[in-house]
C-alpha cells in the first residue's frame, strides 16, 4: 500500500514538474496540491507550489508553503534562496538578507547564492557590496549569466559603460530571434555595403531610446537597414533617419537578403558608446506632418490663450516589475499642480489610470487627449505641440525627449532604472530637453511633486515673459 502511494506521489510530482516546464501554472498547482494531500510532508512540492503562487501574486500563500518546506528540510540552500527572493519582493529587507546569508552559509560555492545576495544589496543601494557579490559569483562560474546581467545594470547606472555594455550581452531575452534568422548576428564587423536588420527588444521606451543608433549604423556604411518593432511604433519609425524599411513584429518581414541582424541594446557595445559619446542629436524622431498640423489646430482651439500646454502621464504598465514604485498612486497625486497659474493640462495617459482623466480631482482641470491616441505616431503629433510633458518613467518620457519636447521625469528612489544614472538632474541621452525629479525617500512622491510645482510656476512665468518680450519687440 505504501509502495503504491509512493508511486502515485512520484507520478503526480513528475506531472507537476512537466506542467511547470510547459507553463501550465493552473494544472501544475493542482498536481502539487494533490501531492500534498497524499503526502503532506513532501518538501519539494511545497517549494514548487510556492514558486507558482508567488508568480501568481499570491505572496502570503507562497510564504506559508516555502516556510513549511524549510521546516521539513532546513538545510536546503535553494529554499532559503527562494525565501530571500520572496521577502525581497515584499521589501522585507532585513529578513531577506538573513535568508540570503543562510543560503550562502549552506552553499558558499554557489554562484546563484552570491548573485542573489548581490541583487538584494543592489536594491539597498549597497553597490560596492553588490559588485563584490556579483564578481564572486562570476569567479565561481564565469558563464553565470544572471550575475553578469545584474552587474551590467549596476555598472551602467554608475556610467561605467565600457564594462556595462559588455556585461549586458549576458541577457538572453532576445535569443529566440536567432533561430528565425538565417544571417549571423552583427558583432562589430564592417558594415560598408552590407544590409542589417535591427530587431525589436524589451519595451516601447527601450526601442525609442535606442532607435537613434540606426543613423549611426547607416553612417558606418550600411546600405540598407530594416527595423522590426512593436506594432504601435511602426508608423513613427517609418520617418526614422537611417531606416529603409520598418515592419511590426506581428507582420511577415523578409529574412533573406540580409548580411547581419542585431538587437538594439547591443549596438552601443559594438560602437563603443561611452558616457561622453552618447549619440544625442536631438530631435531624432519626427511626428507625421499631417497629424502634427491637425493637432496644432486642435490644441489651439482647446487652449486659445498663451497658457503653457502641459501633458501628464502618471502611470506605467502594471506588468512592469517595478511599476508599483515608478507609477503614481493616481491622478489625484498631481492635484497640486492645478494651483499653478497659466497652465493648461492634457492627459496623455493610456492603459492603467486612463479612466481617471474623465473624473479628475477637483483642483486639477485636465483635458483628456488619450482617446485620440492610437499609436506612437499619434502620440508624437500631440507631444510635438506641447510645451512640456511631465511623466513617470514610461515610454512617453523617451518619446518627448526624442522629439525635443521638454520633459520632466519623476523617478522612484527604489530600483531607479539604470538609464537615468545616479544622482543627476539631467540626462545625457536627452541633453537640454530632459529634467529628472528624484524621490529622496522610497514612496515619497509628495516632496517630488512640491518641487515640480515650484518648477512649473517658474516655467509658466518664463513662457509669459517670453511672450511679453516678443510682443514688445514685434
Amino acid at each position: 500500500m505504501t509502495c503504491h502511494l509512493d508511486d502515485a506521489v512520484e507520478s503526480l510530482f513528475a506531472t507537476g514538474m512537466q506542467q511547470m516546464t510547459e507553463g501550465d501554472a493552473r494544472a501544475a498547482e493542482a498536481s502539487f496540491l494533490e501531492v500534498l494531500r497524499l503526502a503532506p510532508d513532501t518538501a519539494e512540492a511545497h517549494t514548487n507550489l510556492a514558486l507558482l503562487l508567488e508568480k501568481a501574486g499570491r505572496v502570503a500563500e507562497a510564504e506559508q508553503h516555502i516556510r513549511h518546506a524549510l521546516n521539513l528540510n532546513p538545510r536546503s540552500w535553494r529554499t532559503h534562496l527562494n525565501l530571500a527572493a520572496l521577502l525581497l519582493v515584499q521589501k522585507r529587507f532585513a529578513e531577506a538578507q538573513a535568508a540570503s546569508r543562510r543560503s550562502l552559509a549552506l552553499a558558499p560555492e554557489s554562484p546563484e547564492a552570491w548573485s542573489n545576495l548581490g541583487a538584494l544589496q543592489a536594491c539597498l543601494k549597497q553597490e560596492a557590496h553588490a559588485e563584490r557579490s556579483y564578481r564572486r559569483a562570476m569567479e565561481l562560474d564565469p558563464d553565470h549569466k544572471a550575475s553578469r546581467f545584474n552587474l551590467s545594470y549596476l555598472l551602467l547606472r554608475q556610467g561605467r559603460f565600457e564594462e556595462g555594455w559588455q556585461c549586458l550581452e549576458a541577457r538572453t531575452w532576445y535569443g529566440w530571434m536567432e533561430s528565425l534568422l538565417p544571417c549571423p548576428r552583427w558583432q562589430g564587423e564592417a558594415l560598408t555595403g552590407r544590409s542589417l536588420l535591427i530587431t525589436f527588444e524589451a519595451g516601447h521606451g527601450d526601442m525609442i531610446q535606442f532607435a537613434r543608433y540606426a543613423a549611426l549604423l547607416k553612417g558606418a556604411g550600411a546600405v540598407h537597414i530594416t527595423m522590426v518593432c512593436h506594432p504601435a511604433l511602426k508608423s513613427l519609425f517609418q520617418a526614422l533617419d537611417g531606416v529603409d524599411a520598418v515592419f511590426a513584429f506581428d507582420e511577415t518581414f523578409p529574412a533573406t537578403g540580409l548580411d547581419f541582424w542585431t538587437p538594439p541594446l547591443s549596438i552601443p557595445y559594438y560602437l563603443g558608446t561611452r558616457l561622453d559619446t552618447i549619440p544625442a542629436n536631438i530631435p531624432y524622431l519626427r511626428a507625421p506632418g499631417d497629424q502634427a498640423d491637425r493637432w496644432a489646430q486642435e490644441l489651439a482651439a482647446l487652449s486659445p490663450g498663451r497658457e503653457a500646454r502641459v501633458g501628464l502621464v502618471w502611470k506605467g504598465s502594471p506588468s512592469f516589475e517595478n511599476d508599483a514604485d515608478r507609477s503614481l498612486p493616481g491622478l489625484a497625486s498631481l492635484e497640486g499642480l492645478g494651483r499653478v497659474a497659466g497652465v493648461r493640462f492634457f492627459s496623455l495617459q493610456k492603459g492603467a489610470g486612463e479612466q481617471e482623466a474623465s473624473d479628475p480631482p477637483a483642483g486639477l482641470c485636465i483635458t483628456d487627449l488619450a482617446p485620440g491616441i492610437s499609436d506612437f505616431a499619434g502620440a508624437a503629433a500631440i507631444v510635438a505641440n506641447l510645451d512640456l510633458v511631465i511623466a513617470v518613467d514610461t515610454a512617453f518620457a523617451h518619446l518627448a525627449g526624442a522629439l525635443g519636447t521638454p520633459c520632466w521625469v519623476l523617478l522612484p528612489e527604489y530600483k531607479t532604472d539604470w538609464r537615468w544614472l545616479t544622482g543627476r538632474g539631467d540626462s545625457p541621452w536627452y541633453p537640454g530637453v530632459m529634467r529628472l525629479f528624484r524621490q529622496l525617500r522610497p514612496g515619497d512622491w509628495g516632496a517630488v511633486l512640491d518641487e515640480v510645482r515650484d518648477a512649473l510656476e517658474s516655467f509658466a512665468a518664463g513662457l509669459r515673459g517670453a511672450d511679453y518680450l516678443a510682443v514688445r519687440e514685434g
